[in-house]
């Protein structure tokens, strides 16, 4: 530490209030502060508020500069300083250095910080048989714990979290009030005197563990093949042993899952390194303190050999990837044995954790409501008294050619702000109904809610209310206008204009959202054009046709059409999405294409479905036509036998991608082309591409017996081709050199690797997304973008 500088430097005496903003509170920032101000024997005082951490320091000029220049770099871990702010203020002539109460009042411009896996300090406490907190389920401090889930209010103290139930004991107490100690004014801090407190509750008919130790009671029932609800830091789990497959079965029969891929919890990495393959980056995602579920690309061949955890089949089956993750709360510890120098006999070390819902429902995060909704999904509960305020849960994220891609972004990332390239007005931008998150924003700042879900129950529509007023009470953004897609019967759009209240409800067109959404988190400025390219299921078209293999010339301010997938025939709406055949089979029927009695398509469609099929397609009856993309992908999946019912979104998708990627290098066929139709000059119909001499050569190949990894690579590298050419085209039309790649297609690592490498190789610049989803999850910032910043008038 640096210490006074000489005397003679020191003579002149001045005093500065310095405004630190950003993640500042809830982070050890005050005791940081304290102790640098006191290392250099400054005097003054520091404090919270809602505009940020308050400091004022005096003493000699160069002592006072040294201290503003450090605050940034020396910060606490969780910190993230946004700005500091130094004013020059008369000398006071005080004595001694305090950290005082904090003030309430005044404009909210601080930052909560999320919540944040166990540190190492605390897991070694958590271990200790010598220290107070030995295997105390809530151990906590500044640099670790629940923080966006608990708090109720700002400046971010504990009577302002769900803590304020719990007395702090005079040793908690002690470490508190100490600004030496690593838990002074961690808001979360307790032991085992003041809680929380951890229970086991069993449901009926199943007899409770001998024992009075909540853990060891539910490691008993897991090694049954029980499942367990586990209350985490956002809400519950569900949980099994995902080595036992009955246990598993038992898990996804009554969640009524389908095949949707569950997440894994390994007690270690070691532990699930001969199932994945792992590279740095994503070692360091599983490892590192926001501990997300990373995909990872699974290992194929994998057996039971001796001392080796293999998960059952049934965790992720058809799917490329697993999803994992580690122990990030200290019950999560204590369950698996990781705590302990020598793991219990009967810890699990691999755990199916799923969220604790019903399929289709929020995340349950009421205790009383955990026992009634998961009551026909869990055998057992493990449970505590700590509130939680908020839900949260886990986000989900892959690499993409060394680089994160957040597929969903909630624990660990909410509320952490995006700044934004332009100002806004204080607005609210609520999503899609679809992998809802909204969006405020004031400003130029943005906060992304965290994952709320499907708006298509009322459980779903009340937690998007509650998860809202939390935070507009934690950012201070009181909307002045409402943002909605561009979908008359969207959910998200109904509640906006339920909730309206004299206030504009501005819409915003569904792709035009995504491609602003990737221009503003890589900062594009306004008035800056690019080619976009927006691949997704489904977004309503401002024709009133369901669009998804858009390209758009946008900004903020507008888009022109450039190109899109040639029109097909939906037949049935969602019917078609959950059965993949129908899908492929329209696609025939535009292409002129016979649906032949030996196509895989048509083997799975039953006969009365193919007769009525037939004619509704013939006549037009109930086929509203859709440009989607996504749509094109389930086509081809049912066309070569991947996958004939969708028991999960974009599960034909997911497995034509897997297949893709187990064929390993294959070569490109130029038979599989889309037929552009149409003429690019300015002012011209869009380009339509038209993939029926694709169809025609995935029907060849089927025929003659092509393995089906071939034929979903072909068709990966045809997309990839498509998106090549066309921007290309639109380059040549207005100039432009910058391609945003956005939409849920683009989860898609695959397709996304291929189409960024070959635009590079043109000289395109390409944007893709990292820390906001290309899925719906990252809607509500580009309706932000586009509808606030209109209304601002900035454009």
């Amino acid at each position: 530490m640096s210490t006074l500088p000489p005397a003679d430097v020191a003579a002149a005496v001045r005093r500065a209030r310095v405004v630190v903003r950003g993640v500042v509170q809830g982070v050890g920032f005050r005791p940081f502060v304290y102790g640098l101000a006191t290392d250099l024997r400054l005097t003054g005082h520091v404090t919270n508020t809602g505009d940020g951490v308050v400091v004022e320091v005096e003493g000699p000029p160069v002592a006072v500069d040294l201290f503003c220049s450090r605050l940034l770099p020396d910060a606490p871990p969780l910190a993230v300083v946004e700005s500091v702010e130094t004013t020059g203020i008369p000398v006071v002539e005080d004595s001694g250095f305090r950290i005082v109460p904090s003030r309430a009042g005044g404009p909210v411009r601080t930052l909560v910080p999320p919540d944040t896996a166990t540190c190492d300090d605390c897991l070694a406490e958590l271990g200790d048989p010598a220290d107070r907190r030995h295997r105390h389920p809530f151990v906590t401090c500044t640099h670790c714990g629940p923080r966006f889930t608990i708090v109720t209010g700002l400046p971010y103290d504990r009577e302002h979290t769900t803590m304020a139930r719990f007395p702090l004991c005079p040793d908690c107490a002690r470490e508190y009030h100490d600004p030496a100690d690593r838990r002074f004014h961690a808001q979360p801090v307790a032991c085992p005197s003041c809680g929380p407190r951890l229970r086991l509750v069993t449901g009926p008919g199943v007899a409770p563990p001998p024992g009075d130790d909540p853990v060891a009671g539910a490691r008993s029932l897991l090694a049954a093949g029980s499942v367990l609800a586990v209350k985490g830091i956002g809400g519950y789990h569900l949980a099994c042993d995902a080595t036992r497959p009955e246990a598993v079965a038992v898990l996804r029969r009554r969640k009524a899952r389908g095949d949707k891929p569950f997440a894994l919890m390994a007690a270690h990495v070691r532990d699930i390194e001969h199932l994945v393959h792992m590279n740095a980056a994503e070692r360091e995602l599983l490892t590192g303190r926001v501990r997300p579920v990373v995909l990872m690309r699974r290992r194929t061949g994998v057996r039971g050999a001796p001392r080796m955890l293999v998960p059952a089949d049934a965790v992720a089956p058809g799917s490329p990837d697993l999803g994992i993750m580690l122990p990030y709360t200290p019950v999560h510890h204590l369950l698996l044995g990781t705590a302990d120098t020598a793991a219990p006999a009967d810890a699990p070390r691999l755990l199916v954790m799923t969220s604790g819902n019903v399929s289709g429902e929020p995340i349950v995060t009421d205790d009383e409501d955990a026992l009634e909704r998961l009551a026909t999904l869990a055998d057992a509960w493990l449970t505590h008294d700590r509130p939680i305020h908020v839900p949260c849960d886990d986000s989900v994220v892959r690499v993409c050619d060394g680089e994160p891609l957040v597929l969903r972004r909630s624990r660990g990332y909410a509320p952490l702000p995006v700044p934004l390239p332009m100002p806004v007005v204080p607005a609210l931008a609520v999503g899609g109904d679809l992998k809802n998150a909204f969006c405020l924003a004031d400003g130029d700042r943005a906060w992304l809610s965290a994952h709320v879900g499907d708006m298509d129950d009322l459980a779903t529509q009340r937690a998007f209310d509650r998860a809202e007023r939390q935070l507009e009470s934690v950012t201070g953004v009181r909307p002045t206008v409402l943002v909605t897609d561009g979908h008359p019967g969207y959910r998200s759009g109904a509640w906006a204009r339920r909730h309206a209240e004299g206030r504009p409800v501005v819409r915003v067109q569904h792709h035009h959202a995504h491609i602003a959404a990737v221009l503003a988190e890589h900062g594009v400025a306004a008035g800056d054009r690019v080619i976009g390219v927006a691949y997704d299921g489904t977004g309503y078209g401002d024709d009133g046709a369901v669009w998804g293999g858009e390209f758009l010339v946008a900004d903020y301010d507008g888009f022109q059409r450039f190109a899109h997938l040639a029109y097909v025939p939906l037949p049935g709406g969602d019917a078609a999405v959950r059965r993949p055949y129908r899908m492929a089979l329209a696609h025939l029927h535009a292409a002129g294409i016979a649906a032949a009695p030996d196509l895989p398509c048509t083997v799975a469609c039953p006969p009365a479905e193919l007769t009525v099929l037939g004619a509704q397609l013939a006549q037009g009856m109930n086929c509203v036509p859709t440009s989607s993309m996504g749509r094109l992908f389930d086509a081809v999946a049912s066309l070569a036998g991947v996958c004939q019912h969708a028991g999960y979104e974009a599960q034909a998708a997911i497995e034509l991608e897997a297949a893709a990627v187990a064929a390993g290098d294959v070569a490109d066929d130029p038979r599989y082309v889309f037929c552009l139709e149409g003429h690019p000059e300015p002012g011209s119909a869009p380009l339509a591409a038209a993939p029926g001499p694709l169809l025609a050569a995935v029907v060849e190949d089927v025929r003659r017996g092509v393995p089906v990894g071939v034929i979903a690579a072909r068709f990966h590298l045809a997309v990839a081709r498509l998106v090549r050419t066309v921007c290309a085209a639109a380059s040549g039309a207005t100039g432009l050199r910058t391609v945003a790649l956005t939409g849920g297609v683009f989860s898609n690592t695959l397709l996304s690797s291929v189409c960024a490498r070959d635009l590079r190789a043109d000289g395109f610049t390409v944007l893709r997304h990292r820390e906001v989803p290309p899925n719906d999850g990252g809607l509500a910032l580009g309706q932000m973008v586009v509808g606030a910043r209109a209304r601002a008038g900035t454009g």
